[in-house]
C-alpha cells in the first residue's frame, strides 16, 4: 500500500501531512515503532516510522540526520506525535522533507500510536492475503485456458483486460510474437527493437522498467523462462511504479504459464526441424530414387518441384576461443533459430534447413529476379549484423546459381558449399560469396598434388627417355600443336621451323606415346597433362 492509503486509515482519519506532499505514492511493506538514539540502523526499505520524537525534543535540528539517512535508505515516511515532546518541527526540517519528497505526518495526540501499527499491518495483511488469493485464481484461470487448448493470444487478451493494459510478449531475442490491440502504435515501437541489442536486462532482477526514446513510451518487462539460455520477456505498456502489486503477481503467473506452453511449442518444433533435416539430408544424398517419391515428399515441406530456387549455404566462422563440441553446438542452434526468423527479411518465401552444422536456405525465385542478388545479400548482411550484435559471433554464406527445378538441387548444393568453403579457404570471415564456375586450372588446383604428378608422369613419361633438350624440342612442338588445333602450317609458323620438322617430331611423339594424335581422348589427356605440367 501508498503512503496516501495508510491516512485513509480511521486510527490516521484525524492525521495530517506537514511536508513532503509529493512523496506519499511512496510504498509502505512495514511499520516500526521506536524510540532510540540509533533507530536507524534498525529500519528497512518501505518502512513507516511512528515516534514521539522523544530523543529530539533536546535537539530537533537532529531530525534532519535523521530524515536524510530515512531518504537514501527508501523509508516510507515519518510519522511525528508534535504534541507529545515537540511542540513544532523546525522548518528547516519541513523544507528537507519538501525537497527529497519525503512524507512527514502528523500524529494527533490522543491518538495511540500501537492503535496505528496495528491497524496499518492488519490492513497490509489484508491486502496481502487478497493479492496472493487473485495471483492463485489467475494462476488457476490461465492454466485451465492452456490446458483447454486455447492460444497465447487469447491468454493476453484475458491479462490484459485483468490488469488493464496492452500487453506484448516476446521472444529471447526480442522479436514480437504477439500482442493485444489496445495501442495502435505498440506495433510501430516493437519494429524497432528487433534491430537493437536488448540483452541489457531480465538478468538479474524480476523484472524491470524501460522507455522507447523516440516515442517516450514506458513499458515494464517480466522474464519469461524457458529452456532458452535467454530469457523471454512479457511486456505491461505501462510504468511499474503504477502497477499494483496484485497485478504484477498476475502478470507473473501468466509469464509461468506461457514459459510451460513456448516450451510445449519448442518441443514440437523440434520435433518438426528434425524430420525436415533428415529429409534433406536424404534428398541430396541422392536416397530417393524416382521423381515421383520427390514430388510426395517434397510437397510435404512446403517445397514445388517445378519452382526455382537459390540455395544459400551458412555456416558460423571458426571460434577462436576454443570451446567446447557440446557448447558450440547449443550455441549453433540458437543462431539458427534466430536466423531463421531473420528469414522474414528476404522479400521471397525462404525454406531453412540443417545438414550436419551448416544451415541451408533455400529461397524461392521467379523470372523476375532483376536485382535479385543485390536483394538477398542486403537481407543477408543484415542478418550478419544482428548475429554479431546478439551473440558477438560472425556468421558467412556461400549463394548457389539458380536452379530451373527442384531436381538440380543436389547439385545447386554442392555450389552453395563449394562457395562457401570457398570463401573459409581464402581466411575470410563474415563474408557472402557467390559460387563462381571454376576454369580447368582452378578445377585441377582441387586434386591433390601428388595425383595430378601421377597423371603427369604416366601420360608423358616415355618421352623423358631422351635427353633433356630433345625432350623439351618434342613437349613444345607437342603444346604448340595441341593450341593451334592440330593445324601443322600453324605449328611450324609459330615455332620458325619447317613445316616437315614438325611432322618428324609430331610422329617421333607418336611412336614414344604409342598413341595416334588423331585420337580425341588421346589428344584431352595429353592437353591435361602439358597444363598440370605447368601447374607443376
Amino acid at each position: 500500500m501508498k503512503v496516501k492509503d495508510v491516512l485513509e486509515l480511521p486510527s490516521l482519519e484525524e492525521a495530517f501531512t506537514l511536508a513532503g506532499h509529493s512523496g506519499l505514492h511512496r510504498n509502505v511493506q512495514h511499520v516500526n515503532m521506536m524510540d532510540a538514539p540509533d533507530i536507524i540502523h534498525y529500519l528497512s526499505k518501505d518502512d513507516l516510522l511512528l515516534t514521539t520524537a522523544y530523543h529530539f525534543k533536546d535537539d530537533p535540528s537532529a531530525l534532519l540526520s535523521l530524515i536524510k539517512k530515512m531518504h537514501e535508505q527508501n523509508c516510507a515516511g515519518l510519522c511525528v506525535k508534535t504534541k507529545r515532546f515537540l511542540k513544532e518541527l523546525p522548518a528547516d526540517v519541513l523544507a528537507l522533507a519538501n525537497k527529497l519528497s519525503f512524507p512527514i505526518i502528523e500524529i494527533p495526540e490522543r491518538v495511540a500510536l500501537g492503535d496505528v501499527v496495528n491497524n496499518t499491518l492488519g490492513t497490509i495483511l489484508n491486502t496481502r492475503t487478497n493479492e496472493l488469493q487473485q495471483a492463485i485464481h489467475a494462476h488457476q484461470q490461465f492454466t485451465n485456458h492452456v490446458l483447454s487448448g486455447r492460444s497465447i493470444d487469447e491468454l493476453l487478451q484475458n491479462l490484459s483486460l485483468m490488469i488493464g493494459y496492452p500487453v506484448l510478449l516476446l521472444n529471447q531475442h526480442f522479436k514480437l510474437l504477439t500482442q493485444t490491440h489496445y495501442d495502435e502504435k505498440a506495433p510501430e515501437s516493437s519494429k524497432k527493437w528487433n534491430t537493437q541489442n536488448t540483452s541489457f536486462f531480465l538478468k538479474k532482477t524480476p523484472y524491470s522498467c524501460f522507455s522507447i526514446r523516440d516515442t517516450h513510451e514506458v513499458f515494464s518487462a517480466f522474464p519469461v523462462p524457458t529452456h532458452e539460455k535467454r530469457s523471454g520477456s512479457l511486456l505491461v505498456k505501462e510504468n511499474l511504479a503504477e502497477l499494483e502489486q496484485g497485478k504484477i503477481l498476475m502478470i507473473e503467473q501468466a509469464a509461468n504459464v506461457i514459459a510451460f506452453e513456448l516450451m510445449k511449442e519448442s518441443a514440437l518444433k523440434q520435433y518438426e526441424r528434425r524430420a525436415k533435416n533428415e529429409f534433406f539430408t536424404n534428398f541430396v544424398d541422392g536416397k530417393f530414387t524416382s521423381k515421383d517419391e520427390i514430388r510426395s515428399r517434397t510437397k510435404e515441406f512446403g517445397l514445388n518441384c517445378e519452382q526455382k530456387y537459390i540455395l544459400i549455404a551458412t555456416k558460423l566462422d571458426r571460434n577462436e576461443k576454443g570451446i567446447s563440441f557440446t557448447a558450440h553446438q547449443m550455441e549453433t542452434d540458437v543462431v539458427y533459430e534466430f536466423l531463421e526468423e531473420e528469414l522474414e527479411s528476404i522479400p521471397w518465401p525462404c525454406h531453412f534447413f540443417l545438414k550436419g552444422t551448416v544451415g541451408v536456405i533455400f529461397v524461392e525465385v521467379n523470372d523476375r529476379w532483376l536485382g535479385l542478388h543485390e536483394t538477398i545479400v542486403s537481407a543477408l548482411q543484415h542478418i550478419q549484423k544482428g548475429v554479431l550484435a546478439s551473440f558477438q559471433r560472425t556468421i558467412s554464406f556461400g549463394i548457389s546459381s539458380i536452379t530451373q527445378n527442384l531436381f538440380e538441387i543436389e547439385s545447386a548444393y554442392e555450389e552453395a558449399i563449394d562457395a562457401l568453403d570457398t570463401g573459409h579457404f581464402s581466411g575470410s570471415m563474415q563474408f557472402i560469396q557467390t559460387y563462381q564456375t571454376k576454369d580447368v586450372t582452378e578445377l585441377l588446383r582441387v586434386v591433390p598434388r601428388q595425383e595430378l604428378k601421377k597423371f603427369y608422369d604416366h601420360t608423358l613419361h616415355k618421352l623423358s627417355s631422351h635427353t633433356q633438350d630433345e625432350e623439351q624440342r618434342l613437349l613444345h612442338t607437342l603444346s604448340v600443336f595441341l593450341e593451334t588445333h592440330c593445324q601443322i602450317s600453324e605449328t611450324a609458323k609459330r615455332l620458325y621451323v619447317h613445316r616437315n620438322t614438325v611432322i618428324y617430331r609430331l610422329e617421333k611423339c607418336e611412336e614414344l606415346l604409342g598413341k595416334s594424335l588423331k585420337d580425341p581422348d588421346t589428344t584431352l589427356r595429353l592437353r591435361l597433362a602439358l597444363r598440370i605440367g605447368t601447374m607443376l
